[in-house]
Order: structure tokens, then sequence, then C-alpha cells
């Protein structure tokens, strides 16, 4: 039986290495070696994507897919901006801000509005992860 805390862990498994892929193909222009990162802060970031799934998925599993990946967008940006206001708080900068700085659609260099796009496909991606998880 998996246990709510492996789910979770699970689940950062499937952020962080999405969030690497999607580094490295959104710095392909300058970088044709494909290389992607992420910051070990982002590990429990993604965990959270488990208790939000846990707690939407029943409210809007039987909306149209659209609809879902719009709203989970906003949810997913909303949380960005939240744990990177925490961790300007606790360390000084969100690892992702200086990334943002100066960035046309940067809210506070912490969250991008161009990306909600990438975020609501995403979000759908962690969807079917999450149900794969959940069994």
């Amino acid at each position: 039986m998996i246990l709510h805390f492996e789910r979770a862990a699970l689940m950062a498994c499937v952020g962080v290495a999405a969030e690497v892929v999607f580094t490295a193909l959104t710095s392909a222009k300058r970088d044709r070696r494909l290389l992607g990162y992420s910051y070990v802060w982002m590990f429990p970031i993604y965990a959270l994507l488990y208790p939000g799934f846990r707690l939407l998925l029943p409210l809007m599993g039987g909306w149209a897919w659209p609809l879902r990946a719009g709203f989970y967008a906003v949810v997913i940006m909303v949380c960005e901006g939240m744990t990177g206001l925490l961790l300007r708080a606790a360390v000084g900068e969100a690892p992702w801000e200086p990334e943002y700085r100066g960035k046309r659609w940067a809210v506070l260099n912490l969250v991008r509005l161009d990306f909600f796009p990438a975020w609501a496909a995403g979000a759908l991606a962690f969807e079917r992860a999450y149900r794969l998880v959940v069994g």
C-alpha cells in the first residue's frame, strides 16, 4: 500500500522531471545540448501537487478539459507566487527569480504570465500522473 507521503514524493519527481525537460526545451535556442535544470526547493513545492489534486479533482473531475486546464494553471501560478514569496522571505530570493527578472510578463519576478499555456498543458499531464499514482 502506497502512503500519502510516497504519493506526494512520486508527484514531486514527476514535477521536477517535467521542469528539467521544460527548461531544456525552452533554452534550446541558446544551448543545443538541451541541458535542463531544476532546484532542490522545487521537490517539496511539486509535492503539493498530490494534496492539490486530491482536493480539487473530486470537485472538478467532470469539467471539460479546457476548463480544468485553465483553472489548474491559475492555481499553479498562484501557488508559484506564494511559494516564491515564502522562499524570498526565508532565503532572500526565490531560485527562479533571476530567470524571471525583467521579463515582460513577469509578476513580482515570481510568476510568468506568458507561461500560462505551458502550465495549463502541464497541469493536465500532472492530473494524468496523479490518476496513475492513486491507482
